[in-house]
């Protein structure tokens, strides 16, 4: 999007920042119910947002849009803590980690852009609950920033929960630091899973659990064991994967909340796929959906969870699994949901999302058009350095074969050759 554009600017400079909601919505093609749901409010509460124009605003609601938009905040009024996620940021604006600090304070200082879930109410005013927001912040930069100019910096936070947690004497205080240090092993590990270095991955994703334990925290253990279960199914180890999830399900048993079941359901539909049993996904994907129904529209996530879980991402579990079952129909049979999937902010998520979408088309023998979209997923992994974008473009490419392949296939293999990360 351009942000420059002077349809945006004019509105903006008129203080109708509904306008602005609208017109980036549209660029992306998503469905006012669609922002609803990604931003915890109703359709009408996005219709009224739109038609406010320079009226009085409901500011919570206008920065969850922008948030999720991806629109910087002084386009709609709001101060800009420059970590807006899907900001994008040119080469000669890398992120510096004193600027990257100064952007998680400004997070702490105005969580109304910020719309994520807060500290349990236990948590308040305690250091657990300010080293929680810093985490938050990482978490959310990991979209738009590359896992190398992350993983320094969040594994000097491991160092200082740890520290904190060393010097503190009180139970209950130890254990909700706990609970923050698994949540920041958990984004060490998916950074290092990122960075290709699947072995320290494995690692930071068991001392996840292990410290979900010992914050005695079910849901979170439930979390980290997703997560892990994840990783497995990525790298083929199905079975695993699959025990994984039914562990969390254990510990969640009859008080698992509608996101962690959807989720773990859209979880459960991959590694079938991965598999190969495309019943089995089938059913997951189908349950899947039925829970994301269940998921109250006017909450935001409960923590450990960041980002929302909505249709969009039942519909991208569903483009995953019909590339994985060499299922072309799954891939293409809604433009719609394809769309709405494809219009994630988070832009490394987007891209592996693109390379599926690409394998379908690849099946259906629409080669220049699959090689388009994989090229535009690889670009975005090449210019993040995400290894998981590389790998999943490496396994695209050995999908198809030829002894003389055409020119937009050789395009990418010269793409693919500087994939070194």
């Amino acid at each position: 999007m351009n942000w420059s554009d002077s349809a945006l600017q004019a509105a903006s400079a008129q203080g109708d920042y509904g306008r602005v909601i609208q017109l980036v919505r549209a660029s992306v093609r998503m469905t006012q119910g669609q922002l609803g749901v990604a931003c915890g409010l109703s359709q009408s509460a996005v219709s009224r947002l739109e038609k406010r124009g320079a009226g009085e605003y409901n500011m919570t609601a206008l920065a969850r849009a922008a948030h999720h938009l991806g629109i910087p905040p002084r386009l709609v009024g709001l101060a800009d803590s420059g970590a807006v996620t899907g900001q994008r940021r040119d080469g000669n604006d890398d992120v510096k980690r004193r600027n990257f600090l100064l952007d998680v304070g400004a997070v702490a200082a105005t969580p109304v852009l910020n719309p994520v879930t807060p500290p349990r109410a236990e948590w308040e005013g305690g250091q657990a609950a300010v080293l929680h927001l810093a985490t938050t912040a990482y978490r959310r930069m990991d979209a738009t920033v590359s896992a190398r100019q992350l993983s320094d910096t969040v594994e000097g936070h491991m160092r200082l929960v740890q520290t904190v947690a060393a010097q503190t004497t009180d139970r209950a205080a130890r254990n909700r630091l706990a609970a923050v240090g698994s949540e920041v092993a958990s984004l060490v590990g998916w950074l290092s899973w990122d960075m290709a270095d699947q072995g320290s991955a494995r690692t930071w994703y068991g001392a996840a659990i292990k410290a979900a334990r010992r914050a005695g925290d079910p849901l979170l253990i439930a979390y980290q064991q997703g997560s892990l279960a994840q990783f497995e199914v990525e790298y083929g180890n199905c079975a695993q994967g699959l025990a994984l999830i039914r562990s969390a399900r254990r510990q969640l048993g009859l008080s698992c909340p509608p996101i962690a079941a959807a989720w773990l359901s859209s979880l459960e539909a991959v590694a079938h796929a991965t598999a190969g049993d495309e019943r089995a996904a089938d059913r997951a994907l189908a349950t899947s959906a039925a829970e994301v129904a269940r998921i109250p529209t006017t909450e935001i996530p409960p923590w450990p969870w960041v980002f929302t879980f909505d249709e969009r991402k039942v519909a991208a579990a569903r483009v995953t699994c019909g590339a994985r079952l060499s299922r072309p129909r799954w891939v293409l049979s809604s433009v719609a949901d394809a769309t709405a999937a494809l219009s994630s902010a988070h832009e490394k998520q987007r891209a592996l999302l693109t390379l599926d979408v690409a394998s379908g088309h690849l099946a259906t023998g629409h080669l220049d058009t699959a090689f388009a979209l994989a090229s535009q997923a690889l670009d975005t992994g090449l210019r993040l350095r995400s290894g998981r974008v590389a790998e999943r473009a490496r396994i695209f490419r050995r999908s198809y074969s030829s002894s003389t392949p055409p020119a937009v296939v050789r395009e990418f293999d010269g793409r693919l050759s500087d994939a070194y990360l």
